[in-house]
């Protein structure tokens, strides 16, 4: 049906909103498939406005109130700004003169029923010019929406009249209203993490987007009565470059959000997982090599955000000294021939200091580390600073005073992140380390590294400047006492702001990263010493933390191994607060007590080795030796005999002795020997004190092996929505097995907190581990958990420890309910034996290390043996829902 039929419909119906439906979702379809073939988002944007607009003022005029010249519909907020998205909520005021008369009481009513009826979004107020400007003097967002008005039907002479209210001193006066925007932004920001780089951004509320180029606008248009925010050319306010920066900053969130609604077929702001991958192919973005379309639009984003961010400052800081004010004379601290401090802002003495100066483009940051009182930079400095970035070219940064300037803020003490993201911001460190301008804004589209790299590296260098305080000594104790013997923490603050720097090339991260941070040091005039030190972190900067995590640190040859690839004792301490920084820098949800309890295991132990000699690594039969001799002394303070301990001893093979304390060995050697032949599972459950499990709970579990006993426990385990960080499978020659899990319950707590729930657990564990024949059904039964999932295929490789006779298989894979059951099914299947797992969720992203034999004790050597397990094992997992 033609536009002009549903129109006429809509004015004389008797029920118009069949007609209304049917005119919004013709044009709504037609906006999408113009918005998909390119068309030119702003018109798009305003034509849904105007749309709505004419639908509304239809169904006004069908109502004999719209003759009168004291009521009329009024658009505020976006959608008086003549701008509406697919799915934006449509703000509305029923404008009076003087109040409601009676008789327009039961057709408002109608009205509004009729709105609902539509399916809008729609939000409504009905008040007159008075109630308004009290609801404005209480409330800045009311307030702020009035500023923003179009008159959709009836008289626009009560709309000016509200405007002309509103804007005056009597409502708020320019000084309040702005430092209460300025607030309300600082929240918002706030509630962000104070970062345009979170990995689902708002593109409204988020710093850089949209909200605050409304901020500046709102700003502009109460302190100059302007409705354009290109009128602020004309003011000097903004130069043409800077116009067209926000324009065109506006214009891509613009495209962004209104793809983003379409997909999710609602009012959505947030740039969700779910929907990034389709919006970037609905906007054109394709791979590249090895960089997913999805990461090159989202590179896009953090990138025009920062940018618009920088703007905003500029113009806000404009605001704050020509609205604010200093009330008085400006105080002046002269620094130096270029540079002094306005307010506690710094600025150059003229706009033409860079020019003649360039290596003042550096020196104005370590100015800054220097005087940590100052606030930042002047607006007409940044302005400066933009208009001579230019000059960052190569002779630039081979300047000897440039170079010089940059190793003095290296060394200078003081929050040395804060000052390199200003930098960043400023686009000065992409420029002066082109290798770090190429990951400014460069993500990794999975759910492990949730900020972007640049991102992620500013805060590993806050983390390495925190440690130099005292308030992180109880979160990261031995870091924060080793920062303190570093010869030089400057070599750190390098190794940290190179360890990434590579990602997103193609290759190996870190060896390009070693290549790029060697050179660095060449043009920084370093020692031969510091900058090997500097290349050997960069390239082994995953070394600590991937031996930690997937290798089995309790076994000798591993720490001996991995003490031999330490040069120095510093080295180590260099390389051990790297690694702390950087695990803490990647995911908040990474860094826990278990993780920091295998680095420092491994650190202590690699110590020792260092210092017994790599050249003489403990023997494997000795330790094993030792740990029994130490554990049969407390087994026999508690009056056990050597039959009874030997009972036990002989039926677990060897590694059982080198993976748990002597102290844990005879406790769980004693419950055995008490047990005595009773049928039942023995189930013990304690909360650990000291050593890598400090802070968790162990579930030791002695009972006859059985071929699916890995895959029943931890389904059970799962089912009681407990958290399975490590597990280790004793199980030697004889019928019985130990199987120690460590544990947290779903709060991340210790089961000691709740000492009736530790019971319940040890119950449910004894009642379904018992008969062997209820396994199948506890291994399928469904676990009460939801994830968010975060679809990746599943990874598996195989490799052989040759020292340990066993093959490590490694399973990378998105975390969901019922996992390590599901692989222990598969292993079952197959008849692979599990020893050992290290369990590794990593956010929603699982690494799991599983060390397994074939049924008799030996590596798999069948490489079609591995490659029917790897693709089942993927087949199953990329199954689960």
């Amino acid at each position: 049906m033609a536009d002009s039929d549903l129109e006429a419909r809509i004015s004389n119906d008797p029920s118009p909103v069949r007609a209304a439906r049917e005119l919004l979702q013709e044009r709504y379809n037609a906006d999408a498939e113009a918005f998909r073939q390119g068309a030119d988002v702003r018109a798009l944007v305003h034509s849904r406005a105007q749309t709505v607009d004419r639908v509304l003022d239809l169904i006004w005029h069908r109502y004999p109130f719209a003759s009168s010249e004291d009521i009329a519909l009024i658009a505020v907020g976006g959608y008086g700004r003549g701008e509406l998205h697919p799915h934006s909520d449509i703000d509305l005021l029923i404008l009076t003169r003087n109040g409601i008369r009676e008789d327009w009481q039961d057709d408002l009513g109608a009205f509004v029923t009729l709105l609902w009826d539509l399916k809008l979004d729609i939000g409504h107020s009905v008040r007159s010019i008075e109630e308004c400007k009290d609801a404005a003097r209480e409330d800045v967002t009311i307030l702020t929406n009035l500023l923003e008005t179009r008159t959709i039907s009836g008289p626009d002479s009560l709309r000016q009249t509200l405007s002309e209210e509103v804007y005056s001193d009597t409502v708020s006066s320019d000084r309040d209203y702005f430092i209460a925007k300025r607030e309300e932004q600082q929240q918002r920001h706030k509630k962000y993490g104070n970062t345009e780089y979170n990995l689902e951004p708002n593109l409204k509320g988020s710093p850089g987007a949209l909200r605050d180029i409304q901020t500046i606008g709102w700003i502009t248009k109460r302190h100059f009565g302007l409705q354009n925010i290109a009128d602020l050319t004309r003011f000097s306010i903004l130069t043409e470059e800077e116009h067209q920066i926000l324009f065109q900053g506006e214009t891509f969130l613009w495209q962004l959000r209104f793809g983003l609604q379409l997909l999710a077929d609602r009012n959505e702001n947030r740039l969700l997982f779910d929907h990034q991958r389709a919006l970037a192919e609905m906007l054109g973005y394709h791979d590249e090599g090895k960089r997913l379309g999805v990461e090159l639009m989202m590179q896009s984003y953090y990138r025009t955000v920062l940018a618009l961010a920088e703007l905003t400052d500029v113009i806000l800081q404009y605001y704050d000294e020509a609205i604010l004010g200093t009330g008085g004379e400006d105080d002046i601290q002269p620094l130096n021939k270029r540079f002094q401090i306005r307010n506690r802002y710094i600025e150059a003495v003229n706009n033409q200091v860079f020019a003649y100066a360039p290596y003042a483009i550096m020196e104005i940051f370590v100015l800054m580390a220097q005087h940590p009182d100052i606030k930042g930079i002047r607006a007409t400095t940044i302005r400066s600073l933009r208009a001579h970035r230019h000059l960052i070219d190569d002779a630039f940064r081979s300047d000897l005073a440039v170079t010089t300037l940059f190793m003095e803020l290296l060394r200078t003490p003081h929050a040395l992140d804060v000052t390199l993201s200003a930098m960043k911001k400023y686009n000065v460190l992409g420029r002066y380390l082109p290798e770090f301008g190429q990951i400014i804004g460069q993500m990794q589209h999975d759910l492990f590294h949730i900020y972007t790299v640049d991102a992620h590296t500013m805060r590993v260098i806050r983390n390495m400047v925190r440690l130099n305080g005292s308030e992180v000594r109880t979160e990261y104790p031995l870091a924060s006492r080793l920062i303190h013997r570093l010869p030089k923490l400057e070599t750190l603050f390098i190794a940290g702001l190179y360890h990434d720097i590579a990602k997103g090339r193609g290759g190996d991260h870190s060896e390009l990263g070693a290549a790029d941070v060697e050179a660095f040091c060449a043009r920084h005039h370093l020692s031969e010493r510091d900058t090997q030190l500097a290349s050997w972190l960069v390239e082994n900067h995953l070394l600590m933390s991937m031996t930690a995590q997937r290798k089995d640190i309790s076994d000798p040859e591993i720490i001996h191994a991995f003490a031999h690839a330490m040069p120095s004792q510093a080295h180590l301490d260099y390389l051990y607060i790297l690694t702390v920084c950087d695990i803490s820098a990647t995911n908040p949800k990474l860094w826990n007590t278990w993780r920091a309890s295998l680095l420092r295991q491994l650190y202590i132990e690699a110590k020792r080795a260092l210092r017994r000699g790599t050249e003489n690594p403990v023997d494997r039969r000795e330790w094993v030796n030792a740990t029994q001799s130490e554990a049969r002394e407390i087994l026999h303070a508690q009056n056990m005999t050597d039959e009874q301990i030997d009972h036990v001893w002989d039926t677990v093979e060897e590694d059982y002795f080198l993976q748990d304390s002597t102290v844990d060995i005879a406790w769980q050697t004693a419950a055995i020997i008490r047990h005595g032949n009773n049928p039942d599972p023995l189930v013990l459950i304690r909360d650990t004190r000291g050593g890598p499990t400090d802070g968790y709970s162990q579930i030791i579990i002695y009972m006859k092996d059985r071929v699916a006993l890995f895959a029943a426990t931890t389904a059970v385990l799962e089912q009681l929505n407990l958290n399975i960080v490590d597990a280790r499978i004793s199980s030697g020659q004889g019928p019985y097995s130990i199987s120690s899990y460590v544990v947290l319950d779903d709060q991340g707590q210790p089961l000691g907190v709740d000492p009736a729930r530790k019971e319940r657990v040890r119950k449910r564990l004894i009642e379904e581990l018992d008969d062997p024949e209820d396994y199948p059904d506890i291994i399928h039964r469904r676990t009460p958990r939801q994830l968010k999932h975060f679809a990746f295929p599943t990874e598996v490789t195989f490799s052989n420890d040759t020292g340990n006779q066993r093959t490590v298989m490694e399973v990378i894979t998105p975390d969901r309910p019922g996992l390590l059951a599901r692989i222990g099914q598969v292993l079952l299947e197959h008849r692979v034996r599990l020893t050992n797992a290290k369990i590794a969720t990593l956010g929603e992203r699982v690494e799991d290390v599983f060390f397994v034999t074939d049924e008799d004790g030996h590596p798999l050597s069948d490489l079609a043996t591995c490659q029917h397990l790897q693709e089942d094992l993927c087949t199953m997992l990329d199954d689960i829902q």
